[in-house]
């Protein structure tokens, strides 16, 4: 399977680089991840696991969704029951084995936005069940961090919905998320057309992204192993 080159390194990396971004930043990802989305859910097919190590850079900056271990082609009822994802940004109804469709993507979308603008998720630990447990209360009455902007909050909570029918996204897809607030003035024919200027240019010279190799000399064969055999 030949793929794309994707030199850039991924969000997360980027993350550890920065601590958080800033909303210009988390907004051009946000739209290209949005694009991608629009391509899946238009074919019935939810991604979920969308998460920051899922968001690659090729070598312009531009971002690249991938991670499609997890995406499935719902059916005629329009839902799947597996229990698959990334701790922290599966939503309740999966924890829950509730059932789930499109929406799962909307809550992960909310949890990738409020991961890039704070620095670190809002659901984590080491106890999985603890995770799991405050996920499942939702963040509706959370006081989200100060450094987020009010109206990035207020896309992040409309994302976040527990009930997943109230997810902003679910009845007339993706385009009701980029007609959000926080997104006005964006220039989407722009990053459509790739003649934007991505927030971040990777440094992609030489063979600076690749991992130190060190050849070493295979050792000695005393095993009396007969090479002729």
């Amino acid at each position: 399977m030949l793929m794309e080159a994707c030199e850039g390194g991924d969000l997360w990396n980027l993350l550890r680089e920065r601590g958080s971004l800033e909303d210009d930043a988390v907004r051009f990802y946000a739209a290209s991840v949005l694009e991608a989305l629009h391509v899946l859910h238009t074919k019935n097919i939810v991604h979920r696991d969308l998460k920051p190590e899922n968001v690659l850079l090729d070598q312009r900056g531009y971002a690249k969704l991938t991670g499609f271990g997890c995406a499935k082609k719902l059916g005629s009822l329009h839902r799947a029951w597996s229990f698959c994802g990334s701790v922290g940004y599966q939503p309740p109804e999966v924890i829950l084995h509730q059932g789930h469709g499109l929406s799962a993507d909307l809550w992960a979308l909310g949890m990738l936005l409020y991961e890039l603008l704070n620095g670190s998720p809002l659901f984590s630990g080491s106890e999985q069940l603890k995770v799991y447990t405050a996920a499942l209360k939702g963040i509706d009455e959370l006081e989200l961090p100060k450094t987020i902007s009010r109206t990035a909050a207020h896309l992040i909570k409309s994302l976040c919905r527990l009930n997943p029918s109230e997810r902003l996204g679910q009845r007339n897809g993706v385009k009701d998320i980029c007609k959000h607030v926080w997104f006005e003035g964006f220039d989407w024919e722009g990053l459509q057309k790739g003649t934007m200027t991505p927030p971040v240019i990777p440094n992609v010279s030489g063979s600076s992204l690749l991992p130190e190799t060190h050849i070493e000399a295979a050792p000695l064969d005393d095993s009396g192993w007969d090479v002729d055999f």
